[in-house]
């Protein structure tokens, strides 16, 4: 068995480059602690930790359609639809943990946990 250190993904929405290309499909790898540690002494994320969000993306994204490179000005021109899906998969691949939620059935109001981990059904493939 090996070990996975990429993930395949097609973002909701998709990034448009200059010239008009739709770019959806893309890669995104695991993190390192480099990829979180020095990222925290860029001048930009002192002024605005928020910012922090943006370099780590540009960081682990190594494929996205067809550019030739994935910087923080791709990832400032994302939609936020696709923002949000790349923070979650960011947190989803690089957690130690299954992201669960609570749900009550509707029919007979019977309480679990149901895993929305939506890379579940790929890991297996």
């Amino acid at each position: 068995m090996s070990f996975k250190t990429e993930y395949e993904f097609e973002l909701p929405r998709g990034y448009v480059d200059d010239n008009g290309n739709l770019h959806r499909r893309g890669v995104m790898r695991l993190a390192t602690a480099a990829d979180e540690i020095l990222p925290l002494r860029d001048q930009r994320v002192q002024q605005n930790p928020e910012y922090l969000t943006i370099i780590l993306l540009a960081r682990v994204l190594t494929k996205l359609g067809d550019l030739r490179a994935i910087d923080t000005k791709t990832i400032e021109k994302l939609f936020t639809a696709d923002l949000s899906f790349l923070q979650n998969l960011y947190r989803e691949i690089n957690a130690t943990e299954k992201l669960t939620v609570q749900a009550v059935c509707p029919k007979c109001e019977h309480e679990h946990e149901v895993d929305i981990s939506f890379l579940s059904a790929a890991e297996g493939e």
